[in-house]
């Protein structure tokens, strides 16, 4: 019996049309490679979608994908993950069940204090799974979970964390040991390539952000036969990386020396990684002229130009404050700059931190949340200057 084991898909997840479409077009890729290779079926260890609720373009993209994997002969056996899981159940996954594209292997049964997982029959292979939920809560309940006896070949689909690919990182994360036995673990929720005594992370469809683009340099996922057993990893690279990276003092002449790098280089249709770092001692951030570099990016044919300005610095002045009730330090530090550095829009800072302070809501998309954070600030920053009675940016 030969299958698939996709994990990690995050359909819907870039903000950037060029690689949300990247995204699709990989998970794309990785269907026609499992039509071509003849796998039986296609397991889904959760986070096919980036939210429980993803924008109807994805959904409409996503549900052709899978009619044309129904189609093709091949079934699909899908959990929820953390990030399209829903506490009241209602996804778009289940949607896709009652489609009849795929089906949930999610069956669980109370019984004398333990989950007891009942098995979705394939052929002679017998599926079990269990969803990922948010902040890590189905680690615990893990440690309580059975699967019902079977003769058969069992797969076990989990999004969670394993105690042993987390490598000593501080999170919540359950023992190989406290699992039920099974002969093939179908992980995800870690973006990682891992595979240590049939447990697997497949690894994300696509990189998901920055670092996962630098790091991994592309997708994957497996391709298992039962027997003998084999688990063969399938990299998906529809596009080359190419990072560059700068240290920087001086923010004035950062531009030249970017353009002049980018030059030498052969980016033609591939994912530029623009890394700046250092720590400023003459002028801005907002002096690299980051305009003209992705300009340049694209005249010389590059797909799309990332950059990540996280690792540079900028020297602040120091505040030195006497406060005896800390609740007013942040109203304090916010008087003192304004003291030292008198603006007409200092009256917008307490404003604007408020904004900036707001929290991301359970099942909220970090795209929606930053149109909402935005949002919030353009209204802030479009309100009238009490002094001239002028709009401080006015609206197009």
């Amino acid at each position: 019996m030969k299958f698939a084991h996709f994990a990690d898909c995050h359909l819907g997840s870039w903000r950037q049309p060029e690689l949300r479409q990247l995204n699709l077009d990989s998970f794309k890729r990785a269907i026609d490679i499992c039509i071509k290779e003849k796998t039986e079926f296609i397991v889904i260890s959760g986070d096919l979608f980036d939210s429980a609720y993803p924008p109807i373009e994805i959904l409409e993209e996503t549900f052709s994908e899978l009619k044309r994997v129904h189609d093709a002969g091949v079934s699909c056996y899908i959990i929820a993950g953390s990030h399209d899981f829903s506490a009241s159940g209602k996804t778009f996954l289940s949607v896709l069940e009652k489609t009849g594209f795929c089906k949930s292997i999610y069956l669980p049964e109370e019984r004398e204090g333990s989950v007891y997982l009942n098995p979705v029959l394939h052929k002679n292979v017998a599926l079990y799974g269990y969803p990922g939920k948010k902040a890590g809560l189905e680690v615990q309940e893990l440690k309580n979970v059975k699967l019902h006896d079977s003769p058969f070949f069992r797969i076990f689909a989990l999004h969670t964390s394993i105690t042993d690919a987390v490598k000593g990182v501080p999170m919540e994360s359950v023992n190989e040991w406290e699992l039920p036995d099974a002969d093939y673990y179908a992980l995800g929720h870690l973006h990682i390539n891992y595979m240590k005594n049939r447990y697997v992370y497949a690894g994300p469809i696509f990189p998901n952000n920055f670092q996962e683009l630098e790091e991994l340099r592309g997708g994957s996922f497996y391709i298992v036969n039962t027997e003998p057993f084999q688990a063969r990893k399938i990299d998906l690279r529809l596009k080359e990386i190419e990072s560059i990276e700068l240290e920087i003092s001086n923010s004035l002449t950062a531009t030249e020396s970017l353009l002049a790098d980018i030059k030498k280089r052969t980016i033609k249709d591939k994912i530029v990684l623009l890394k700046v770092r250092g720590k400023l001692e003459t002028g801005k951030i907002s002096d690299i002229k980051f305009d003209e570099i992705e300009k340049l990016v694209k005249e010389m044919g590059g797909f799309i130009l990332l950059k990540n300005t996280s690792k540079l610095l900028v020297e602040e002045p120091e505040v030195n404050l006497q406060v005896e009730d800390m609740g007013q330090m942040e109203e304090e530090i916010i008087k003192e700059y304004s003291k030292n550095n008198p603006s007409r829009f200092d009256y917008l800072i307490p404003q604007i931190v408020n904004v900036l302070a707001i929290d991301k809501e359970d099942g909220e998309t970090n795209e929606t949340f930053e149109t909402r954070l935005l949002e919030d600030l353009n209204k802030v920053l479009n309100f009238k200057n009490q002094k001239n009675d002028a709009p401080l940016y006015p609206s197009k």
